[in-house]
């Protein structure tokens, strides 16, 4: 019985093409993200010692800026503000307010939390009394200017040139206290204005190069992959021609060494199986040839017999021995009886092989249904044989019961013998292999009836179940499919 496969295996392709693309394609993958998670720990080790110097140096400018303003008188400070916006502006973006300007900030971000906490540690350091400090970092689009409410976007691009890109960068804003109800207003971008960028696992640059190299060994993969599974394919294909008995041609021996080793030995193993067929066959033919004459004097022989009745039943039993020779040597032969399936009436035909155990001396009890099933005979009398013997061998005397369940019919033999212990009903379908109690009772069984009873039962697309009888015993059910089942046990 071929084992199932797991939940994790039914989503892999089941191609070796298909399994050996997806293991590169994996583990170019993992390779890919396995370095870019390295070089983004790394890039993001060396931005926060960057992003740190730069906002140490942007502290001590400012706390100079403000420190510059601080020396001037306040009506003068927003004199030299405006003249500062005619030139052209300075490194800050300066503006005077009665109050701290609510500012919407970006956001926790780690590099961003680095500069915000040395630029207000420098601006600490730096201030003199200890001054009120307030930092953060705010889009240009969201970023107010003035206590009055306006925005950056309100004011003439020669005053916010410095603080403006075409691609948003946040800017860093820095409010300081210089006296009550005066507060100076510094916005300006970190010298990397696109330092939260610095260090990210995935950026479009990134996953554009992954996807080029994905592609690339998809693209060299699949052709090598295929070259190299190609041999194996014609390999199962030769399999499969010879098992269903069609000729090929050998096997080319080219490919890899492992390949070619395994092309000569499956043409070595073609070329003793092909010999042990021909042999076969040739034995075959000998013993259907001699067991023809025997057959043929017992049919003559019987022609001599004055009662009709007796001549009748040796007839029958000649007929039926010479199926049974033809059956045999066919099923030898290729695993297989060739028979027409054909409906079987099974009163009849189980009254029959119920009445020649009878005569034999055994207890066999058996109770009409009316029952049909549609089954090969000769077959079907081995399988319902081989299960008789056994429960006559093994339990004394036997029951035979008919009923039908769904669409199937169930055949069950049934012994009152001292049954089968529990764990080893498995293995009861094994060839040769025997219990005690079986040994004891039948010295001269080989222990292969139930695997050829159940081989017939899957012929026909049935089973062959067992199971300890309830009340003492072993039941044997020999389960067959029938379209008109439900219909005959109405």
């Amino acid at each position: 019985m071929s084992k199932r496969p797991r939940g994790w295996e039914r989503c892999l392709p089941q191609s070796l093409l298909g399994r050996l693309t997806l293991l590169m394609v994996a583990g170019v993958m993992l390779t890919q993200l396995a370095g870019n998670y390295i070089w983004a720990s790394q890039r993001r080790a060396e931005s926060e010692v960057e992003v740190a110097n730069a906002a140490q140096q942007l502290g001590h400018s400012a706390a100079s800026a403000v420190r510059f303003f601080l020396s001037l008188p306040p009506n003068y400070r927003p004199l030299i503000i405006q003249q500062f916006g005619e030139m052209g502006g300075t490194r800050f973006f300066v503006s005077l307010n009665r109050a701290p300007v609510a500012a919407e900030s970006i956001g926790p971000q780690p590099l961003a939390d680095i500069a915000l906490g040395t630029v207000q540690s420098t601006l600490h350091a730096d201030l003199p009394n200890n001054r009120n400090v307030r930092v953060a970092f705010v889009w240009p689009e969201q970023l107010v200017v003035a206590d009055d409410g306006t925005r950056l976007s309100a004011l003439p691009e020669s005053r916010v040139r410095q603080i403006v890109l075409a691609k948003p960068a946040p800017v860093l804003l820095m409010q300081v206290e210089m006296e009550p109800g005066h507060w100076l207003y510094l916005a300006t971008l970190m010298p990397s204005p696109y330092f939260l960028d610095s260090g990210k696992l995935f950026t479009r640059d990134h996953l554009l190069l992954h996807a080029l190299s994905l592609l690339a060994v998809v693209m060299l993969s699949i052709p090598v992959v295929r070259w190299t599974t190609r041999p194996l394919a014609a390999l199962s294909e030769a399999a499969t021609a010879f098992g269903n008995g069609e000729r090929m041609p050998a096997l080319p021996e080219t490919g890899s060494r492992e390949f070619v080793n395994t092309a000569r030995a499956f043409g070595a193993m073609r070329e003793r199986i092909g010999r042990y067929i021909d042999d076969r066959e040739r034995l075959f033919v000998s013993i259907s040839h001699d067991l023809r004459t025997p057959i043929m004097r017992l049919k003559l022989r019987a022609e001599l017999l004055d009662d009709d009745t007796l001549r009748a039943e040796f007839h029958e039993d000649i007929d039926e021995l010479e199926m049974m020779v033809k059956g045999a040597l066919q099923c030898v032969k290729d695993s297989d009886i060739h028979e027409t399936p054909t409906e079987i009436r099974l009163d009849a035909f189980l009254a029959r092989m119920v009445r020649g155990a009878q005569l034999a001396g055994h207890e066999v009890s058996f109770s009409p249904t009316g029952l049909s099933v549609t089954a090969k005979p000769l077959a079907l009398k081995r399988a319902i044989g081989n299960l008789l013997e056994n429960a006559l061998h093994y339990g004394e005397r036997a029951q035979i019961a008919v009923r039908a369940v769904g669409t199937s019919i169930r055949i069950a033999v049934r012994d009152h013998g001292p049954g089968v212990p529990e764990d080893a009903l498995a293995q009861l379908f094994e060839p040769y292999v025997r219990l005690e109690h079986g040994r004891k009772q039948n010295s001269s069984g080989m222990g292969l009836g139930l695997g050829i009873a159940r081989g017939i039962a899957q012929a026909h697309g049935g089973q062959l179940l067992l199971q300890n009888a309830e009340g003492g015993g072993f039941c044997a059910t020999l389960v067959l499919p029938n379209a008109s089942a439900v219909g005959g046990a109405g």
